[in-house]
């Protein structure tokens, strides 16, 4: 029987659906009230009536405190979620115990939605069956070095055996192969969590990985519970997707719909332990296409649970919609807990760049990812009548047989239809008798109707192939496999589109297949950049890795659009996104957690960081979704190497005191109660960050960084040289700038001086727009590079 190799942890967090969208009444909400951790010396009991206690203070009765609690949590993280009134928490954050007290809203946060373990160099050998209960088989390396390279890491990180990597998502489709624990040896002894059954999930899903939960509801579950499981199992597709990424198993022979994506599915580590905590679920009255909801107080206890159940890794592909501070956000709060116990937290940078200030995730104890392309691409070809011919993303492999009669669909409208709901191809818009064998043009449009039901219009007005235009440049697409041979294009093409079709004579257009197509000069896109606060003293994202068009497991229980009106059921998808991109990063931790148990979470940050590629296969400079250079707002430290991080020559560690301190230097003083801010506060930009921002340069700043030695190269001394490309404008310069090492472990510190010089401003060279640099530190064998953002008053 096919068993689940994950560890499921369900968060039956359900239960916030219905206050919260249905009658999340004005007088009662829920709050989280956070007191920073348990100090260790109280039993579960003993806490949980504490939290009690504060409840009975401001409610009238006894058993009105017992019913409006939900969460107490009790490892790590002190605090619990209630319902209260507005004035029930004002009244609770006036209380000096009280760190914070904060409202869960529903719109607060949303996830960020095989190829690519092969594009980044760990490949293995085709036919390999690595298990963790004996030696992988010999085999002859490929010739090409970078994947000789990569074998031999994975074989060094056995594949992530014995690394336990948290997932908090939506849940997992226990039956996918890519889940199957063949050939596991033991669940690790660290291991301290409980499988937790639940609607079609019983305990023969839970094996040598495992799972857990809770059910805990409150209000009527709405007539929509049917659109989830009350129990670890995935009816969304999002969370299978992410841990088949992070650490599936290898499984050949998979695609997509229509067989496009063909070949094996792994995750980066395929022998990694996963826990996957149900956190996120289906909003009752909504699309799943159009969103799903986590929640403050179900993520709070899913970090509160991963902690004391012993993962190592935390991977989370979620993300606030607007800014928060740190004291106001569930996952930078628990993210803070778990960093302190050395457990790595990698999270998504989110998909809304390139407005200011649109990323998710910022706190510096995470590891932010941004998302990057690949080398293959799916490609499709419209061409008109004229000769005319434009290519754009598609996932559609239907085929026309030639070239057919071209309309737009304005000019097809049913009789007592509106224009505009015709030129949006809404439901029963468009007429039979004008569409019949036709290509139709209609518009994308916001908030109408999904791009999937499109194309169900017009097949069933009998059209034979949609293009599909956008409402303006450079918004994304959502390149879905639609029911009719679709072509994707920009606004900026329908003007000359329909020009063909109103200036010529019987205007025609054919549609080809979607076809995989691979380019040498990848990454090529951030695709999801960003831009910065004013104020920050880091940049982010940390790193970015492959988030466009990933091959990974899916629900059964969900189509491949996510559209209700879509009834195609696979078992593997393609999906984009930054939630993509991260478990790539989180899957790389587990095989580096593998290798370098010891490292700090900071550790193997620096070490992604410091070693990641500044250019794509040739050599060029990484490219912006515009086609522009894209700079490290964009890239962060630029693409992921995990092979190189493996030996970063030396790191960047952090301790979680000074991420305390870096709090006192934008202001927060109580995110923990037991630590003071000292008189003298450091700046910000001095958090020894594997990376430096300075925000309004004028004069001279010294920066302080240390780095510790984890490699030498042979039994002699290890001697690193500064070099530096600085920003225009500015004067870089290390003191000393040669450091020596005699042994692991060892540290040195060194300041960084930038001095600011004569300068023209002119043009796009505004005081203010930040320019980018490089410093690094080399000893022949190692290069520890870290980016450098300033901008200048």
């Amino acid at each position: 029987m096919k068993r689940i190799f994950g560890i499921f942890i369900f968060l039956s967090l359900l239960l916030f659906l219905v206050p919260l969208l249905a009658s999340c009444t004005k007088e009662k909400q829920v709050y989280i009230v956070y007191f920073g951790e348990h100090k260790g010396d109280k039993a579960f009991h003993e806490i949980e009536a504490h939290h009690h206690s504060y409840l009975q203070s401001v409610k009238e009765t006894e058993e009105d405190a017992t019913s409006s609690l939900l969460y107490s949590y009790k490892h790590s993280i002190n605090g619990f979620a209630a319902e209260l009134t507005p004035d029930q928490a004002s009244r609770l954050k006036e209380l000096k115990e009280v760190v914070s007290v904060f409202k869960s809203d529903p719109r607060k946060y949303k996830i960020h939605t095989t190829r690519s373990w092969e594009f980044v160099g760990l490949k293995e050998e085709e036919g390999e069956d690595y298990r963790s209960d004996g030696d992988a088989p010999r085999h002859k390396y490929d010739v090409n070095d970078r994947f000789r390279v990569g074998r031999k890491f994975l074989k060094n990180a056995k594949h992530g055996d014995g690394v336990i990597v948290g997932l908090i998502d939506s849940g997992v489709w226990p039956e996918s192969r890519s889940f199957d624990d063949k050939g596991m040896g033991p669940i690790p002894e660290s291991w301290k969590g409980i499988c937790q059954t639940g609607v079609a999930f019983n305990s023969s899903h839970c094996n040598r990985y495992y799972a857990r939960g809770y059910e805990r509801y409150y209000g009527p579950f709405n007539a929509e519970a049917n659109k989830d499981f009350l129990s670890p199992r995935d009816a969304d597709g999002h969370g299978s997707h992410t841990a088949s990424t992070a650490v599936g198993r290898r499984v050949d022979g998979v695609s997509a719909l229509g067989g496009i994506a063909m070949g094996t599915a792994s995750g980066g580590a395929s022998l990694a332990r996963l826990a996957v905590y149900k956190a996120c679920w289906a909003v009752p009255n909504k699309e799943k296409y159009a969103t799903n909801t986590c929640f403050d107080e179900d993520m709070l206890a899913a970090f509160d649970d991963a902690i004391a159940d012993g993962v190592n890794v935390i991977s989370i592909s979620i993300g606030t919609v607007e800014p928060h501070t740190y004291l106001e956000d569930g996952i930078a709060i628990g993210a803070l807990h778990a960093v302190k116990r050395d457990i790595v937290v990698a999270a998504s940078a989110g998909n809304d760049g390139p407005a200011r200030e649109t990323l998710s995730n910022p706190a510096p104890w995470i590891i932010t990812v941004g998302a990057s392309s690949l080398d293959r691409f799916f490609v499709g070809r419209l061409e008109l009548g004229d000769g005319y011919v434009f290519e754009s993303d598609s996932l559609t492999t239907l085929k026309m047989d030639n070239y057919a009669p071209l309309v737009y669909a304005p000019d097809v409208v049913v009789p007592g239809v509106s224009r505009n709901d015709a030129m949006l191809c809404l439901p029963n818009a468009l007429s039979p008798d004008h569409v019949r064998g036709k290509v139709v043009l209609c518009l994308r449009g916001y908030g109408s109707g999904s791009t999937i039901g499109k194309g169900l219009e017009v097949k069933r007005a009998g059209g034979v192939g949609m293009i599909l235009a956008n409402s303006r440049d450079n918004d994304a697409f959502d390149v879905e496999s639609h029911f009719v041979p679709t072509a994707l294009v920009f606004s900026s093409t329908v003007d000359r589109i329909l020009d063909y079709i109103y200036n010529t004579y019987e205007p025609v257009a054919f549609i080809k297949p979607a076809e995989t197509v691979l380019y040498r000069n990848q990454p090529e896109d951030s695709v999801y950049p960003y831009k910065p606060a004013p104020f920050m003293t880091s940049f982010l994202p940390d790193i970015i890795a492959p988030g466009l068009n990933i091959l990974a497991a899916w629900s059964g229980a969900d189509s491949a659009s996510k559209d209700s009106i879509d009834r195609r059921v696979l078992d593997y998808n393609l999906d984009s996104g930054t939630s993509m991109s991260c478990p790539h990063v989180a899957g790389a931790i587990a095989l580096l957690k593998s290798m370098h148990p010891t490292w700090s979470s900071a550790a193997i940050r620096s070490a992604l960081m410091t070693t990641a590629s500044m250019t794509n296969e040739d050599n060029e400079p990484i490219q912006d979704y515009d086609g522009s250079p894209a700079n490290p707002f964009a890239l962060g430290s630029r693409h992921f190497r995990p092979t190189k991080a493996a030996s970063p020559g030396l790191v960047y560690d952090a301790s979680y005191q000074s991420y305390l301190l870096y709090c006192c230097s934008v202001g927060l003083t109580n995110l923990d109660p037991t630590f003071k801010c000292p008189s003298r506060i450091p700046p910000g930009y001095n958090l020894n960050y594997p990376s430096i921002s300075i925000p309004y340069l004028s004069g001279t700043v010294t920066v302080t960084r240390t780095v510790t030695c984890v490699g030498r190269t042979g039994n002699s001394t290890s001697v690193y040289v500064f070099n530096a490309q600085p920003p225009n404008g500015v004067l870089v310069k290390a003191e000393p700038n040669v450091l020596v090492f005699d042994k692991i472990g060892q540290k040195k510190r060194f300041n960084i001086i930038f001095t600011t010089q004569r300068y023209e401003f002119t043009g796009e060279a505004r005081r203010d727009r930040y320019r980018f640099g490089w410093f690094s530190w080399t000893d022949g064998h190692h290069v520890v590079r870290s980016s450098i953002a300033v901008s200048l008053v």
